[in-house]
């Protein structure tokens, strides 16, 4: 059993299960709901259809096409790491590269989205609930599909009391952003890279510092016995003129 689970299988199947369960959910809210419409769960739970063109939790910051590219370079740089990590002879812990799976993973299921969805989907509004269509005939560009997002959480849902400065009689909910599942794996990856495994950031960072203060001392010393070996040079040549031109000096 210990045989079959390796840590590549292990970062495959976490990615590739992540990958699954998002890309059916989305799917399956994008091709059943129009555009915010909304789920009744319980009174803190909505499945709530949104779209969004920004990054995690609905956040819109930076230009479309630049959050895409952004995160296809993220991705690609997780996986050389990953990638790095699993070949190494000292392995390090199942849990560690749990973690950064789970924000690969997350990664790749938000920029199927933005790559994909706009080329393959019409569009969804309040009166129309998208559906597949041929490639090029969806209601955006490539790199420029919106990102679906369906969990809302609502677990305080209430006002600012009257008497609180700024903020005084405002409508306030907690926790009101709307996040899809590939948003939950970057956030619990995250989280718990940050609490178990935040001594592994610190062990590669102190690693390549050793390394590269192991090669200057190993540069400093091979120059200096260079440097002994021409003054060693120099001084037989001087007393023993023969011996610098390859003569027996006798």
């Amino acid at each position: 059993m210990k045989r079959f689970f390796t840590q590549e299988r292990l970062v495959t199947l976490v990615v590739a299960g992540v990958l699954i369960i998002d890309q059916l959910i989305k799917i399956a809210v994008k091709t059943n709901m129009y555009l915010h419409e909304n789920i009744h769960v319980t009174d803190w739970f909505y499945i709530y259809f949104t779209e969004n063109n920004g990054m995690a939790f609905g956040l819109e910051i930076f230009a479309k096409l630049f959050l895409t590219l952004f995160r296809i370079v993220a991705a690609i740089l997780i996986t050389v790491y990953l990638v790095k990590l699993v070949k190494r002879t000292d392995k390090v812990k199942n849990g560690y590269l749990v973690c950064l799976s789970l924000i690969l993973a997350g990664a790749v299921g938000n920029i199927i989205d933005c790559v994909f969805y706009g080329e393959i989907f019409s569009e969804s509004t309040h009166s129309q609930i998208a559906s597949w269509v041929p490639l090029g005939q969806g209601y955006s560009d490539w790199l420029h599909g919106k990102v679906v997002d369906m969990f809302y959480f609502p677990i305080i849902d209430t006002y600012w009391p009257d008497w609180m400065p700024f903020v005084g009689g405002d409508h306030f909910i907690f926790f009101s952003p709307i996040f899809n599942f590939a948003d939950a794996a970057i956030s619990c990856g995250i989280i718990a890279l940050l609490i178990f495994y935040s001594h592994y950031l610190n062990t590669e960072t102190s690693h390549k510092e050793v390394k590269n203060e192991t090669n200057i001392a190993y540069r400093s010393d091979h120059a200096g016995v260079v440097r002994h070996v021409e003054l060693w040079q120099e001084s037989a040549g001087r007393y023993y003129p023969a011996a610098s031109h390859g003569e027996p000096a006798l």
